[in-house]
């Protein structure tokens, strides 16, 4: 009988996420369903696992990041670490969408939410990039997908949240989603320098830099970049966890806005208000989630799975190959911190059992979500930068076609060849 409300609890999700339903209510009514038509247990229950979802101390570094990236883009660190890519990439094929990958994956050390660097790219970079001769389709697409390496390079949020989810450690996953980031941001670069090469977009220039610009632009950017080796070299020396890391990012960003003299009373009091909406957004989502989480342990689902896939599938890179397709049609339905809270119990003891690194599991998980992010039906990302940009859906998609197919190359690396994950956190650790 139980079997038979799980799946009731499963379907109202599912049809609530359709109908657009705000995420957090769609994944409380499947619970919620769950207590009402067949738990033994007292719907009372069902709060009480909401609410100590959101008490894990790693989870605390979530608002502390979010917090530390908002108070960066008042302090004038974007347009500094913009100055110093556009510096690098200046005599490059492509050079605005050269940038816009680059600022991605440095500011991806900074603020931790892609969402926040769409929008912040979307407003500052795709007006520059159609002066300069770009489709609008081009920039749009290039900015949320560059946008998914935010979530790749420490501190990323997914990261915190699986970390959390899975007990695995978060600064081993922090270390691992450096080098991840870079292969999509290297991966990326090559992708746009082909297509600009073949569209004539913004030829390489032959005049040579200004003498001293790479430095000058690198002297101004110098202390934004520092922030990430603080992050990762407080955590390895064991001088802060991950949570306290996000409170010494904090610090960090206010005394940049002295230093450079940008941070205002006014701005603080709006990044504050900034953090606590985009933060309780997501831990309504995992509140949520967790509730969700526990019905379907509660009901030995994931032993179960484990039992089942174990059973019948005997090779664990074909087990990878399947949930790669998995976690590809959820995430075209279901946000990403909420597929997460309920898939992560389920797949990692999987994972365990096939003998897959818990690190090198952990990094296709979040890059495989992350590219959910740019897939349509629910893709966020697109949502996000096409509301700034007033790009025309379809267009957006019909453009997106060579950055699927460069994203599922990426994906088959990471699943394929588990040094890119787990290669720099032995050397680190």
């Amino acid at each position: 009988m139980q079997i038979y409300v799980i799946l009731i609890a499963c379907v109202v999700l599912l049809l609530c996420l359709f109908f657009k339903v705000p995420v957090f209510i769609s994944v409380f009514a499947g619970a919620l369903v769950y207590f009402l038509l067949g738990a033994s247990s007292s719907p009372a229950i069902l709060a009480q696992r909401i609410i100590s979802g959101t008490q894990s101390i790693p989870l605390l570094a979530i608002p502390f990041f979010i917090c530390a990236g908002v108070f960066m883009n008042y302090t004038g660190v974007t347009k500094r670490i913009m100055n110093f890519c556009n510096a690098l990439t200046k005599r490059m094929t492509g050079g605005l969408g050269q940038v816009n990958v680059l600022l991605s994956t440095l500011m991806g050390g900074l603020s931790g939410s892609n969402l926040a660097d769409a929008a912040m790219e979307a407003k500052m970079l795709v007006p520059e990039m159609e002066k300069a001769g770009y489709s609008k389709e081009f920039s749009s697409v290039l900015t949320a997908t560059s946008a998914m390496i935010t979530p790749l390079i420490p501190p990323g949020i997914g990261m915190i949240l699986y970390g959390s989810i899975a007990n695995v450690s978060i600064g081993k996953l922090f270390v691992a989603g450096i080098g991840i980031g870079i292969l999509l941001c290297v991966s990326l670069m090559i992708l746009v320098w082909i297509i600009s090469k073949k569209r004539g977009y913004q030829v390489a220039q032959k005049e040579p830099r200004q003498k001293g610009e790479v430095g000058k632009s690198f002297r101004q950017a110098v202390l934004p970049l520092c922030l990430p080796i603080i992050i990762i070299g407080g955590i390895r020396i064991g001088a802060v966890t991950p949570t306290e890391a996000g409170t010494v990012a904090i610090v960090y960003a206010l005394l940049l806005g002295v230093v450079y003299h940008e941070i205002t009373i006014k701005n603080i009091i709006s990044g504050l208000k900034e953090s606590v909406a985009t933060t309780a957004s997501i831990m309504l989502i995992v509140g949520g989630a967790s509730a969700f989480a526990w019905v379907l342990t509660r009901e030995r689902i994931p032993q179960q799975l484990t039992t089942l896939i174990t059973s019948n599938i005997h090779n664990k890179y074909l087990f990878l190959l399947i949930v790669i397709v998995f976690l590809l049609l959820v995430g075209m339905f279901i946000e990403g911190n909420a597929a997460m809270i309920v898939l992560v119990p389920l797949l990692a003891p999987v994972a365990a059992a096939y003998g897959i690194d818990e690190i090198h599991f952990a990094m296709l998980f979040i890059f495989v979500m992350a590219v959910g992010g740019v897939t349509p039906p629910m893709g966020t990302l697109i949502f996000v930068t096409c509301g700034v940009t007033k790009c025309d859906i379809k267009a957006f998609i019909k453009e997106s076609l060579p950055f699927y197919v460069l994203l599922l190359i990426v994906m088959l690396l990471i699943a394929f060849v588990p040094v890119l994950s787990t290669g720099l956190v032995n050397l680190v650790y």
